[in-house]
């Protein structure tokens, strides 16, 4: 394997031999591309008139020099920016078996519903009596989530995940302290996603660990044995993160209720069990709803993102405000907790406004194109998924709880690879090469070398075929020491492997010009 002088592999084995290096550094199709800045030769993609300003108009403020900015014309730009985009794995591209993120197919008809001007130029400002048809969609996508979930109440204004776990936790807090109790501790699975933890601590909390059982359930004695008269809740996830569905959850839920605390639940793999279980019935109180993966918004890049909580009769009352009521005069937003109707008690207020209505858009398109029945084989179809590449691959990977079926995701450890000389990385980068973004790795952290997969309901059975027989490959060519393809994978992509620890220690996050080219020019 040789290297052109951008730092880019020239070849890999007969299909590009070694001694094989373009001029230009592309490879085919793949083009090398630097920065836009890096591309800038002065030119611009508009003629603009010779404007002559007065230095009197400008008060001082000419320019002396350079802007800095990269000038280019419009078809550089558009190619600029179209091969950065090949550069880019997407759930458009293939496959995205990360585990508990969901990486779910987005249908092309949300984006359609999102984008009709009645909600796409909708301004969070705008007087609340044209926004009634904004409004009823919120109502009916709340009306969706507290039929799904057998909860009486759903707060719509947090934005994601651990915002919503936050939300959840200041309604907790807030019934506690209407009820004259100071209650300081929080019961956290050790398999749990580790915003729970953080989330806990930011709303005052202490975080008290529940280990989990060898069967990757959390342990429900050790869990009744913490409950006390200082325990305010319990946050688990269930389907856990460890792909499989905690079976004494209604006998944990009653312990805690009994113990005066509450059950916070990650929802984060409700797509698991969405239209099969409902969380009311289990003894929830309360449960965020990452709309981004059980119903196929957009996911990824650090949002948009949604993420409501749907609370149980406990909770209900302190739901944050505003609040969506419906009368004889149409629907409005309650923004003040003294307007709030008689019963309810708001803790506050989460953000700004309503939440994400593109979100919610999305989210309620989905649910009715879905219907009840098509959310449910999702679901079904999900697990499916998952069990079918946990049998397809335990014989050749190691499954620390391969016994039984999984949920929504098939999670392996590393120990197949012991002796081998190939590292857990190694594996994860050599997928790289066969056209895969790596699953989740090292996570949850319960499992040493955790390889976590979770397929979605998205992908075909030969969809689903082709990334086994990869998987299936590598991992028989690690355990016969075939190293080759291993050792500083990945070969073919773009750019080689990153030496992550200087990457963590001393990013670079800003391009500066070259001081002599800069003087030449």
């Amino acid at each position: 394997m040789s290297m052109n002088n951008q730092g880019r592999p020239s070849g890999s084995g007969e299909a590009f031999p070694a001694s094989i290096a373009t001029i230009s550094g592309d490879r085919g199709l793949d083009h090398e591309e630097g920065l836009i800045f890096e591309l800038g030769h002065g030119a611009t993609g508009v003629d603009l008139p010779d404007v002559q300003i007065s230095e009197s108009r400008l008060g001082g403020a000419r320019r002396s020099g350079a802007i800095g900015l990269p000038g280019l014309s419009e078809p550089e730009v558009i190619r600029h920016y179209v091969r950065l985009s090949r550069k880019n794995y997407a759930i458009d591209s293939g496959l995205y078996p990360l585990g508990s993120c969901t990486m779910k197919h987005n249908p092309r008809l949300n984006e359609k519903m999102a984008r009709l001007p009645g909600f796409g130029d909708l301004h969070p400002l705008a007087p609340q009596s044209t926004t009634q048809g904004a409004l009823e969609a919120i109502s009916q996508l709340m009306n969706w989530l507290t039929t799904l979930t057998g909860m009486p109440a759903v707060a719509m204004s947090p934005k994601a995940g651990a915002h919503g776990e936050l939300c959840g936790l200041l309604a907790i807090r807030t019934a506690i302290q209407a009820r004259g109790e100071d209650r300081k501790r929080i019961l956290v699975p050790e398999s749990a996603h580790g915003t729970n933890p953080a989330t806990a601590a930011f709303a005052g909390f202490t975080v008290d660990e529940v280990p989990a059982l060898s069967n990757g359930r959390v342990d429900a004695e050790a869990l009744k044995a913490k409950l006390g008269p200082d325990v305010a809740a319990i946050m688990l996830t269930n389907p856990n993160t460890c792909g499989l569905f905690e079976g004494e959850i209604v006998d944990i839920a009653k312990a805690v209720h009994e113990a005066g605390a509450y059950f916070y639940c990650d929802g984060a793999n409700f797509n698991a069990i969405a239209g099969k279980v409902r969380p009311g019935d289990l003894g929830i109180d309360a449960m965020h709803i990452n709309l981004h993966k059980t119903f196929s918004t957009p996911h990824g890049g650090g949002g948009p993102g949604a993420g409501p909580v749907v609370l149980s009769d406990r909770l209900a009352a302190y739901a944050p405000i505003p609040l969506l009521v419906a009368d004889k005069n149409g629907f409005r937003l309650i923004e003040d907790a003294a307007d709030a109707p008689k019963g309810a008690k708001p803790f506050g207020r989460m953000c700004a406004f309503h939440g994400q209505m593109g979100m919610f858009t999305r989210a309620l398109t989905y649910m009715l194109s879905h219907g009840r029945d098509g959310v449910r084989q999702a679901s079904e179809d999900a697990v499916l998924s998952a069990n079918y590449i946990l049998a397809s691959l335990k014989d050749v990977m190691s499954a620390p709880f391969g016994d039984g079926p999984c949920m929504h995701e098939a999670l392996f450890d590393d120990s197949f690879l012991d002796g081998t000389g190939v590292t857990t990385l190694d594996f994860a980068k050599a997928m790289i090469d066969e056209g895969y973004h790596p699953m989740t790795m090292y996570f949850p952290l319960v499992v040493h070398g955790a390889m976590l997969i979770e397929p979605t309901e998205s992908e075909s059975k030969h969809s689903l075929d082709r990334f086994i027989h990869v998987l299936r490959t590598l991992a028989t060519e690690a355990r016969e020491k075939k190293t080759e393809r291993f050792a500083g994978a990945p070969h073919l992509a773009p750019r080689r492997r990153l030496d992550e620890t200087a990457a963590a220690r001393k990013p670079v996050l800003r391009w500066k010009p070259d001081p002599l080219k800069a003087a030449a020019e």
